[in-house]
């Protein structure tokens, strides 16, 4: 049995971090739910940028959207919309078979956004109803300023994938937003099935301090920061908080281990998802990691509730010089403005193919 098989059996989740339009229109995606157990896709806007200048298969959609006046983020969502909302239909029996668990597809709001709450509220709000798919998640930011726009999202009752989560007390401030969004639907008399996952990103943690500590350290930093995650994970879905809300008829948000494609070459190629094998969890992974764990990953034992070695290492960390709560700030950061830089990355291609599409006639 591949390893894939042997995850999904023992109650985690893997989910294609990648979308192209080839991947919709050949059947690659339905091959890759038969044959590697994939029950979900996320995407961003790095993924899409290099999709479309990597390809002549939105070419036709890029000409008939700049023909009708649509340019920049306007016709970027067209295109987004049109391969998201596909994908959600192929994945609509595993969302139907599962009761909404599984079968999600994630549409991500502007970078630009990030840091402004009350345009974030009405963009997931318009988003969500032009997609018009149940299965099709809003990626909202993780930060300070996106905790506000998760929880009036969740109380609207649109599910939200959280992003750009880097530690425990990132995902802690996410799960609290969520909780309160639950909560204030309760107390509304609306019903609290609203689903949502909270993705952690795992790798760069290491990537940020290869070459910085002790060879032994090495490809052990974001490992033993899922664990402690997964130790506050696990605390929480059995607080009374919890219980109290799946009483009403709540759903648990779901754990998401994100970046979880090995950067470094001296480390296995299935670092990330042989470690971090979790009931309840997510691994959403780039599709050359897919591919290498169907053909070469295993499956060992399950990460312990209680975080088991996680703490021991990160002292370790500690006594190497890391700061884990100031990388944890600067990570979340970064990926920011690294996806900001995506995504005008991304409008300046749209506006480059649109002008060559144009003079080529």
């Amino acid at each position: 049995m591949k390893a894939t098989k042997r995850l999904h059996a023992a109650g985690q989740s893997l989910w294609l971090d990648n979308i192209t339009r080839a991947l919709l229109t050949s059947g690659e995606l339905k091959r890759y739910v038969d044959e590697l157990s994939v029950t979900g896709l996320t995407s961003n806007p790095t993924i899409f940028d290099h999709a479309i200048a990597h390809s002549s298969d939105y070419d036709d959609a890029i000409r008939k959207g700049a023909a009708a006046g649509r340019e920049g983020e306007e016709l970027f969502f067209d295109l987004a919309i049109e391969d998201l909302t596909r994908a959600a239909d192929i994945l609509r029996p595993l969302n139907d078979a599962t009761n909404r668990v599984d079968g999600w597809v994630s549409l991500e709001l502007s970078p630009t956004l990030a840091y402004d709450p009350k345009a974030s509220i009405t963009a997931a709000k318009e988003l969500w109803a032009r997609a018009a798919r149940p299965n099709l998640f809003i990626k909202i930011p993780g930060t300070k300023e996106g905790l506000p726009a998760i929880e009036e999202s969740i109380f609207a009752g649109i599910p939200i994938n959280v992003t750009l989560l880097f530690s425990r007390e990132h995902y802690l401030a996410a799960a609290d937003a969520y909780i309160r969004g639950i909560e204030r639907r309760v107390e509304a008399g609306l019903n609290p099935f609203v689903t949502s996952v909270a993705s952690v990103f795992v790798s760069r943690w290491d990537a940020a301090v290869a070459g910085k500590v002790p060879s032994t350290l090495e490809g052990r930093l974001g490992i033993a920061i899922a664990k402690r995650t997964y130790h506050a994970y696990r605390e929480l879905l059995a607080s009374d908080r919890w219980l109290r809300l799946l009483n009403f008829g709540g759903r648990s948000q779901r754990l998401l281990w994100a970046s979880t494609g090995t950067k470094d070459p001296k480390l296995s190629d299935v670092l990330y998802v042989t470690a971090l094998a979790a009931p309840h969890t997510i691994n959403t992974m780039p599709e050359k990691t897919l591919h290498a764990v169907g053909d070469h990953g295993d499956v060992g034992a399950m990460l312990p509730q209680d975080g088991g070695d996680a703490e021991a290492v990160l002292a370790d960390f500690a006594r190497a010089g890391v700061d884990v709560g100031e990388l944890a700030a600067t990570l979340q950061r970064d990926g920011a403005d690294a996806f900001v830089k995506s995504w005008n990355d991304l409008l300046a291609s749209l506006v480059s193919k649109s002008a060559s599409l144009k003079r080529a006639g």
